[in-house]
């Protein structure tokens, strides 16, 4: 017995089977399938409205696996802070994995999801994710004092642009995967321990 919930999210629609999408999507989640041993349940979420699963799947894409100033790992640590923040439990549980593989140290996915301040992490990355915390608890509040702290730390004007859009992506998704009771895949609960 799981204490999850035995469903990819808890709205009645019916997710298509793979067979059932387009060729583009099919062809995605068998990469999927062939890279990470799963298709994300997110991805089969938003099956049910191709549409958003490509501009998902491209946004997703573009924020987490292009080149760019953060590395990869800094981009899961934004992610599980800001799902920390809004309790989503999806996101947490997935981009925590991410974590604990990109590190390869099982303990700072665990700090990332309950305290990354008091993880052993740069001045740099903990500037970082106070920003994205900021963003996402107060983003009325978020001030060129803020984006200053960022600079002094290193980060470059794109890098701001990168984080703010990381913390926001992340602040969408945790919400509606709240609203929608989307459940993680069973596998995150266990890789790179």
């Amino acid at each position: 017995m799981s204490a999850q919930p035995d469903h990819i999210h808890a709205i009645d629609l019916r997710i298509p089977d793979c067979e059932e999408l387009d060729d583009d999507l099919r062809s995605y989640f068998t990469v999927c399938q062939d890279k990470l041993g799963m298709v994300p349940n997110v991805l089969q979420s938003y099956a049910v409205v191709p549409e958003r699963l490509r501009a998902f799947i491209a946004m997703y894409n573009e924020l987490m696996l292009s080149e760019m100033g953060l590395s990869r790992l800094e981009r899961e640590m934004i992610a599980t802070v800001v799902s920390s923040e809004n309790k989503c439990f999806y996101c947490v549980v997935a981009h925590g994995a991410g974590v604990r593989e990109l590190s390869e140290d099982p303990a700072l996915g665990e700090l990332m999801a309950i305290n990354y301040r008091a993880a052993d992490i740069s001045q740099r990355q903990r500037a970082m994710l106070d920003f994205s915390v900021k963003m996402t608890r107060a983003p009325a509040e978020v001030e060129e004092a803020d984006r200053e702290t960022l600079r002094s730390h290193g980060f470059q004007e794109r890098d701001i642009l990168d984080i703010a859009n990381i913390a926001a992506f992340f602040n969408m998704t945790n919400r509606v995967s709240t609203a929608l009771d989307r459940m993680p895949n069973p596998e995150y609960h266990s890789k790179a321990r």
